[in-house]
Order: C-alpha cells, then sequence, then structure tokens
C-alpha cells in the first residue's frame, strides 16, 4: 500500500531511463516498477522526466551560532525548492563549528527540529580536536571537514599537512572520509603579495589553479602513510587541472573522490568582474577557458558529484567589498541552483546526459557507488520536463541569504539575459 504514486513519467534510474511508476509511503520510496498499487494520491507525471531527489553534499546553514546568516529553516526550504531532499551540512559557519561532541549535539537538536528535507552532518578536523574524532564519528558524522587554507573564519582553523596526516590516519582506523578544501596557503600568500589591490579579478590572481593543484599533491602525500582504510573527498575544485590530479591518483588505486560546483560551471571571471562581491568565493571563479575544460571532465563523467557550496552571509558582508573586493565575505549562496544549471548549462547547452546528471547530484560522498534510485530512498523523487531551461530570479529564492545576497547582485542566481 503506498500514500503516493507517480505514474508514466520517465524515470531516470543507473541502469537508463524506463517507463516505470513510483510508490512513496511515509516520505519514504517504496516501490518502483510496472504494477505499483495505489492507494491515496497518484500523480501523473507523463511527458515528465522524473530523477532521484538532489543531495547536496556540501551546504553551511550557519546554526547555531550564526542563524542571521542564513538558519535551518530558510536553507533548506531554499532547498526543497531547488529539487534537493537531502543536504550534508559542513561543520562551519556554526558557532561554535561542529568540532566537538557539545557542538554536534547542539546543531543535531536544531536541525532536527527545523529541517525541512533529510540531512546529515559534517564534523570538523581542526588542530586541537583530535581527541574528538572517534567520539564524533560514533555520534554519527558523515565524515570530516579540514581546511589546507585558512577558512576565512575565525573559530575554525587550517591543519598543518602534519596534523592532516594525524587526522587521515585517525579517520581510517574509523572507516571515516575526510573532505577537504585544498588550497595552498603558502601559494596564495605569495600571490597575494604580488596581486593584492582592490580590483575584482586580484581575488583571483591570489588563488591560481596552481595553489590548488599543489594542495591535492600535498593531500595525497599525506593519504600514503595513514593505511588502508585511507578515504578523502576533495571539494569544490574549479579546475580541470585540480580533477585530473584526483583522477591519476585514484586509477592508481587510492580512495579519493572530488566534486565540483555550480557557479564553476555557470560563471567566468567576466561574469565575477561584473558581478562582484556575490561571487566572490575560494578557490575564485576561473576564466572561460577553465570553465569549459571543467565542463569537459564532467561530460566525462570524471566529477563524482557536484555540490553547491552553498555559503551565506548577510548582506552586508557582500556589500563592504563592492569597492575592495577583498573586503567581502566570501561565499556563494546556491542552495537552489544546482539542478537548473545542469540541465540548462549541462544538458541543454551541452548535452549532458540525464543520467549523468543523476549520478553528479544524486550521490553521496560516503558512498562507493550509485544508488540513489531504490526502494527505501528518503523523500521524493524531482520532475522536470527535459526540454526545459531554467531561469532563476530573486523573487523565486526562499533561502533568506539569497534574497539578501540579491540586493548585491539581482540576477546573482543563475539567471541568463
Amino acid at each position: 500500500m503506498s500514500s503516493l504514486v507517480i505514474r508514466g513519467g520517465s524515470v531516470v534510474l543507473p541502469t537508463g531511463q524506463r517507463s516505470v511508476d513510483i510508490a512513496v509511503k511515509d516520505g519514504v520510496i517504496s516501490a518502483i516498477g510496472s504494477e505499483v498499487r495505489e492507494e491515496g494520491e497518484s500523480i501523473d507525471a507523463t511527458g515528465m522526466m522524473v530523477l532521484p531527489g538532489v543531495v547536496d553534499a556540501h551546504v553551511h546553514f550557519n546554526e547555531p551560532g550564526r542563524a542571521d546568516w542564513e538558519g535551518w529553516e530558510a536553507g533548506t526550504r531554499g532547498a526543497a525548492a531547488g529539487g534537493v531532499t537531502t543536504v550534508l551540512e559542513m561543520p562551519l559557519n556554526a558557532h561554535p563549528p561542529t568540532t566537538t561532541p557539545d557542538a554536534f549535539d547542539a546543531k543535531l537538536a536544531v536541525a532536527s527540529q527545523k529541517a525541512l528535507v533529510d540531512f546529515g552532518l559534517w564534523g570538523g578536523l581542526v588542530p586541537d580536536n583530535l581527541d574528538h574524532l572517534s567520539i564524533l564519528h560514533h555520534r554519527g558524522v558523515i565524515g570530516f571537514k579540514a581546511f589546507m587554507s585558512h577558512s576565512g573564519i575565525d573559530d575554525f582553523h587550517r591543519v598543518p599537512d602534519g596534523v592532516l596526516a594525524i587526522g587521515l590516519k585517525a579517520t581510517a582506523r574509523l572507516g571515516a572520509i575526510v573532505g577537504v578544501h585544498a588550497e595552498s596557503q603558502e601559494l596564495i600568500e605569495r600571490h597575494e603579495a604580488e596581486q593584492r589591490n582592490a580590483q575584482r579579478l586580484s581575488w583571483c590572481r591570489a588563488r591560481p589553479p596552481e595553489a590548488e593543484v599543489e594542495a591535492i599533491q600535498r593531500l595525497l602525500v599525506c593519504m600514503r602513510g595513514a593505511g588502508k582504510g585511507v578515504r578523502a573527498h576533495v571539494v569544490h575544485v574549479s579546475s580541470a587541472r585540480g580533477l585530473a590530479a584526483v583522477d591519476s591518483a585514484r586509477r592508481k588505486g587510492v580512495a579519493i573522490t572530488a566534486e565540483t560546483c555550480p557557479h564553476y560551471l555557470a560563471f567566468s571571471e567576466e561574469d565575477f568582474e561584473r558581478i562582484g562581491p556575490a561571487l566572490k568565493c575560494a578557490p575564485p571563479i576561473r576564466d572561460a577557458e577553465t570553465r569549459e575544460a571543467l565542463w569537459q571532465e564532467v561530460l566525462a563523467g570524471r566529477v563524482d558529484l557536484i555540490g553547491s557550496d552553498h555559503s551565506p552571509c548577510p548582506a552586508a558582508d557582500k556589500q563592504r567589498g563592492e569597492y575592495d573586493i577583498w573586503q567581502a565575505w566570501g561565499g556563494v549562496a546556491g542552495i537552489q541552483t544546482t539542478l537548473p544549471v545542469l540541465l540548462t548549462d549541462g544538458l541543454q547547452a551541452r548535452g549532458l546526459s540525464l543520467e549523468r546528471i543523476a549520478q553528479g547530484s544524486g550521490r553521496m560522498p560516503t558512498s562507493r557507488s550509485w544508488t540513489p534510485s531504490s526502494a527505501g530512498r528518503s523523500a521524493p523523487p524531482t520532475f522536470t520536463h527535459a526540454a526545459a531551461s531554467v531561469r532563476i530570479w530573486a523573487e523565486s529564492l526562499p533561502a533568506r541569504s539569497c534574497a539578501r545576497s540579491c540586493v548585491v547582485a539581482p540576477c546573482l542566481s543563475m539567471a541568463r539575459s
């Protein structure tokens, strides 16, 4: 018996597209097939594609502690509007960050009360919490986030290579994964000394792709001595060169994966120069050639997943960088845009297959295989017309930070003129 049956749609499965029905009971997919019994509501999806709900493995909702930056209710409302049915929330920029058992318990309590979609919580890996990793793992964190460069916030410190190596060894023993912000702080500081000025593109020049590639290479060195169970996931890779370093290691048997983000696929330095602070992030938006090379990696299936890296802030923290980009908060509010970018800039503009879209947007970083469409998955799927191009305007963005960011840049959120 089912409380909802979706009939007549072309369902995107790991084995391809099939015209089958989907039964959902109590918010969980209970059956997929051609003879699903009907009880309760029925949705006619004839002429529509039915994709797995998006798993956004990289979001920052900043609550508890900085709920005025976003919060769980507003953030997950935006997620649901964008077809996201599961979010994996990062340990920062909540205050305190999720680096201790007490901080985990506090965040779990508020998320359980306010979240409108399914969620998981990342823990943090920082220099002073190595003794907490085992407890956090058994509390239920889905992995640990570490920064190789400054995080941009004072209460979440970056890890030197030695501490990262120790942390990787500890997480390998636990069977846990480490998500790594891979940028070389040393290279950044060197380039910043040469490039820093008030001009917007100086931010990009100070954080070149070389900083990303070098950090990934150093991460791989740290992984070598961590033991057989070591696993790492490189977050928000912004260049094909960074992905090539990951792919080369993976072909040698290293358990490493990588993600990229919709803003790296939708925008270029030219857009950043025009729009300004609303698109400031780290790693920065790249030039058009780098963006197209990144798309080729997505088309070839060498990107494991697409995460939004939704990193909101109060509008004033963006506005202060209008005339000096270095003063703006670094982060893009994009919780609602992953699927629209993949459909519009991917499917429509470049021929990205729906199977690739489902694989890239429906996978967990902790998973070794793609299994988003199996019975028992929480939350109903997402519907779309295959021929549709998606345009998003400020007034259609329920996430609090998206609307406020649009005060700075009204068409930030992937709108095309």
